[in-house]
């Protein structure tokens, strides 16, 4: 046969000399068979049919097809002694072995179960040992790192299923912003990794926060966004994107499979809103199933062409392997060796979702976003090939229509129907580092203690095909291990120390080679601290909000008349000075009190109210509290329903440094007012109010964000309300109609480019409060009030060299019309750079939000606090004598604002009272805003909040009432 060999055309032959090369083929075949673990069924069914057939051209290259064939039978996952290595293959050497002694183990196995409380020892970048370790193991290991846990908490370094780490690096630059693509829907081929960038700032911060792996996802623009990769956060000595992923697939290596076998590859699906620029969901799934439909001819081609070789018809195989480069992944999926992360909302999209997967035979490894998950358990179990886990926020919803029914409770539910649930940050939607956060609301709204840590350690890693190596404590698994200063689930939780493969990653390395002293845990040493935190009962709340699909009514039960309050803890009220005080104390009082309220003042406080509450059939507190609604401040709360919904909300104002003002309003800088686009009943407005947020100011400023939306120069006159009023005509509806001046100074969003320059803005700003505006219209009489030092003027600014300006602009205009000026800064990220000076000039600041992230340019020099440093922006203001309020950027985020007090005060290391956290979102917001609130004994109008079960600041404690003096009313819940 011309153009074969030699050895090829003996091979129908079969004399005794013939079968010397006939056995060489067949024993290099059986050989590469063996390595895929299926030698014995096709080397029998080859010989069969090569015996059993007359002459056949067998290709040179038949071994390769023939163990090309095997491999596409092999399920991906780690080799049957991967637990018995002896080094990791991510160990760097001269790296000492460290023994974590006398720790409260969490491996997370058997769904986070399973505490061992003794040791764990770390070596050669694994799990070398945990629980009792043998004293061999340390007498025979050089260079051992000993670490006394003192009885704290060990935790697997925590897995974040959801994130862009790396593809939208931090500070976002308009260069680096490679999470989405817009060359069409399907885009299979792409990789996350080939966009990876090492320098994001985030890195340090996601690992201060025990974060030590992640799944780098592209965006969800697209149908199939492309392929993602699961790293670990720890730069490597090569320092290359590649070296820092986990276990990379075969295909990362030109497609050569790998001698340890097949692993795991990670795709990126969506479906839904985002889809949008290509088409509706009509389009959109069309666009999957034909691309679904184009890998499955190729995987059947595959699979005929297979069939033939493995029969040995040679004559049958023409050509080369089946393949396109363009939809090997998608290959892949159809054979079951990817875990797709699909972003999906809404039930419509969920059941479209289900049936592709049992249309084309994949599994679906895990859904995110998943608001709506909740409401359809039954269906998450039809999804082809086993039930998916769902990656969700804990409380971020309601900011497009398909979050609108996504709920606190989503956790508990899911996972009482069986279904995995996971916490994911999308970083940086949430910032990375505050993962254990998502973990620790989940637990507060009831989901349990163990399966909340498993939601972020073995229950992400199980979904991704990694748990033989991270999220999951056990001998021979990776040494990625966090050492906290409190339980884990503990509000403000802290890692004390992080390693990633047995390299000590926090506390951070000193470049000097001096050791860093950075203070974590400080006031946290009692007991109490390092017991799984008490959290309320939530039961009815679940289940109405199951009964009404998501929706469930927010206003609660109003009573005008008398009403008791029993077992009350404390009592705080604002004082005739203005601060908040202790009115009433059980530890003073010998004993718990009662609260009496009538007309919705309160009447009585102290154990001397005891009969009368009692007559009165009380509500019981548990040892709760009567404290200060909260104030909100810095999103649009009441402006909008939902942010990424543009019918519910005001619309976009006039821009007048980059836009021509309609001459109907006949107003040079288009000063517009809040108050007239004010929105009462909206879900966010109601679910604050229900947390003991009772009053929210709000302005016309968008918040400067990832989105592309850029704030207005001139944001307009914010309006001061109440969260839980039905409408403006009610009484009290409506605090103060015009609070404060707001503007934004600040340099161009990174992702639309081109701006109004800093230098411009200022200048503006300057011939305003200078008054060159006629006071005849709105622009110049406002200004010349805020000039005055009548109204306030915020300032939403970022940058500390911008602030300096502003601070040198305050004195220009003081010292022109002889006003002092209020002034405050918002956002104000850098305000810590120059907190001398803002203290001296008399200017507040609202720190917003309350915990920094380097989003932009202008907040990259920031003060991250513990475990990174031993400060943070608030204690270094305070220290500085500057007023300071806390803020927050999304009207989601309201809710939260109790805890968020709570956590800056725990990163204080104790420099911070009670009191002064009373006024970092009560009494310094007022002042700041100019709020004028007349708290006096003849006429009380601050709102007062009944919590059981405890203090504001607990997290064992929930909201039972608010009393309303202005309205007259107490509203149960």
């Amino acid at each position: 046969m011309a153009g074969k060999s030699g050895l090829l055309e003996v091979w129908p032959f079969r004399t005794q000399q013939s079968r010397i090369p006939i056995l060489v083929v067949f024993t290099s075949i059986a050989a590469a068979l063996l390595v895929w673990a299926s030698t014995s069924t096709l080397f029998s069914g080859f010989l069969a049919s090569s015996a059993g057939q007359g002459g056949q051209n067998v290709p040179i290259d038949a071994q390769g097809i023939l163990a090309r064939c095997a491999s596409l039978r092999i399920v991906p996952g780690p080799s049957h002694n991967f637990l018995s290595r002896e080094v990791s293959d991510r160990y760097e050497p001269g790296t000492n072995a460290t023994l974590i002694k006398n720790a409260v183990i969490f491996t997370g196995e058997q769904h986070g179960n399973v505490l061992i409380r003794g040791n764990v020892f770390l070596d050669k970048g694994i799990v070398k040992s945990i629980g009792k370790v043998p004293r061999y193991l340390i007498k025979n290991t050089p260079n051992v790192t000993v670490v006394d846990a003192n009885g704290a908490w060990v935790t697997p370094g925590l897995v974040d299923l959801h994130s862009h780490l790396g593809v939208m690096s931090a500070p976002v630059t308009a260069g680096a912003f490679d999470v989405d693509s817009p060359r069409g829907p399907i885009l299979p081929w792409l990789r996350s990794i080939d966009a990876f960038d090492t320098h994001d700032d985030s890195f340090e911060l996601a690992i201060a926060g025990g974060v030590t792996s992640a799944q780098i996802l592209p965006g969800s623009d697209n149908a199939i966004g492309g392929q993602a990769f699961m790293v670990k956060l720890r730069k490597t000595a090569e320092g290359s994107p590649s070296s820092m992923i986990i276990e990379p697939p075969h295909t990362l290596a030109g497609g050569k499979t790998r001698s340890d076998g097949i692993r795991w590859r990670h795709l990126k699906q969506a479906c839904g809103e985002n889809l949008r620029a290509y088409g509706t969901r009509m389009d959109s799934i069309w666009s999957l199933r034909s691309a679904y439909n184009e890998a499955r001819k190729i995987k059947v081609a595959q699979d005929a062409f297979c069939a033939s070789a493995e029969a040995g018809l040679w004559d049958s195989v023409s050509g080369a392997f089946p393949e396109n480069l363009k939809w090997e992944a998608l290959v892949d999926v159809l054979r079951g060796r990817v875990k797709i992360s699909n972003h999906c909302y809404e039930t419509v999209d969920l059941d479209d979702m289900v049936r592709l997967s049992n249309e084309f035979e994949f599994p679906i490894a895990s859904f995110h976003h998943a608001a709506e998950a909740w409401l359809v358990p039954d269906l998450l179990k039809k999804t082809w090939g086993g039930i998916p886990g769902i990656a969700m926020f804990a409380t971020n919803h309601r900011y497009k229509r398909e979050a609108f029914r996504g709920s606190e409770f989503a956790p508990r539910v899911l996972a009482d129907a069986g279904i995995p649930v996971i916490m994911k940050s999308d970083h940086p939607v949430i910032n990375s580092r505050y993962l254990i956060y998502e973990a620790q609301q989940a637990h507060y709204f009831s989901l349990s203690a163990n399966l909340s840590l498993a939601a972020v350690t073995s229950t992400p890693a199980e979904i991704a095909g990694l748990s033989h190596r991270i999220g999951i404590l056990r001998e021979g698994a990776d040494a990625d291990v966090v050492l906290w200063d409190s339980h884990p689930l503990q509000l403000g939780a802290t890692p004390v120390k992080v390693w990633i493969d047995g390299i000590l990653q926090i506390p951070v390395p000193s470049k000097t080679g001096e050791p860093t002293k950075i203070e974590v845990g400080k006031g946290k040493e009692d007991e109490e601290w390092r017991e799984v935190p008490d959290v309320p009962s939530w039961d009815k709340e679940r289940k109405d909000a199951i009964k009404w699909d998501g929706l469930p009514p927010l206003k609660g039960k109003t009573k005008s008349d008398k009403i008791a309050f029993s077992n009350v803890k404390e009592v705080w009220t604002k004082g005739p000075s203005g601060e908040v005080d202790l009115t009433y104390s059980s530890d003073t009082a010998g004993g718990m009190g009662g609260v009496v309220v009538e007309n919705g003042k309160i009447s009585c406080v102290g154990p001397n109210c005891l009969n009368y509450v009692d007559a009165m059939d009380a509500i019981d507190l548990r040892g709760g509290s009567v404290s200060p609604g909260f104030m909100s401040f810095g999103s649009p709360l009441g402006l909008e329903e939902m942010i990424g919904e543009p019918s519910t909300g005001d619309g976009k104002p006039y821009d007048a440094f980059t836009t021509n003002v309609p001459s109907i309003l006949d107003d040079t800088g288009a000063i517009m007012r809040a108050m007239d686009a004010l929105m009462f009943g909206t879900r966010n407005a109601l679910i604050a109010y229900r947390s003991g947020v009772t009053v929210a100011t709000s302005s016309l400023a968008r918040p400067y964000y990832l989105d592309g939306s850029a704030a207005h120069v001139i944001s307009g006159l914010s309006t001061t309300f109440r969260t839980g009023a039905a409408h403006a005509m009610e009484h009290g509806a409506i605090v103060q109609d015009i609070a404060a001046l707001h503007v934004h100074i600040g340099r161009a969003h990174p992702l639309i480019g081109s701006g109004v320059s800093v230098s411009t803005q200022i200048a503006g700003l300057r011939r305003l409060l200078f008054g060159w505006e006629s006071t005849e219209k709105e622009t110049g009489y406002w200004f010349r009030k805020a000039a005055e030092g009548v109204v306030p003027l915020v300032v939403e600014v970022e940058n500390a060299d911008i602030m300096a300006s502003l601070l040198i602009l305050k004195a220009e205009v003081e010292d022109r019309i002889g006003s002092s000026m209020r002034m405050t800064f918002h956002g104000a990220t850098e305000a810590h750079l120059l907190a001398k000076e803002i203290g001296n000039a008399g200017v507040g600041v609202i720190l917003s939000p309350a915990r920094p992230f380097p989003t932009t340019w202008d907040q990259r020099r920031i003060l991250p606090g513990p475990p990174l440093s031993n400060d943070t922006a608030l204690v270094t203001l305070l220290k500085h004598g500057v007023t300071v309020g806390l803020g927050v950027r999304d009207a989601w985020e309201a809710r939260n604002t109790r805890f968020d007090i709570q956590w800056a005060a725990l990163e204080s290391n104790g420099r911070i009272s009670q009191r002064e956290m009373y006024a970092l979102a009560y009494t310094n917001l007022q002042k700041l805003l100019g709020v004028r609130e007349i708290d006096d004994e003849s006429r009380e109008t601050g709102d007062l909040v009944a919590f059981i079960g405890g203090g504001p600041f607990d997290f064992s404690s929930k909201v039972a009432a608010v009393i309303s003096p202005e309205r007259q009313v107490v509203d149960l819940f």
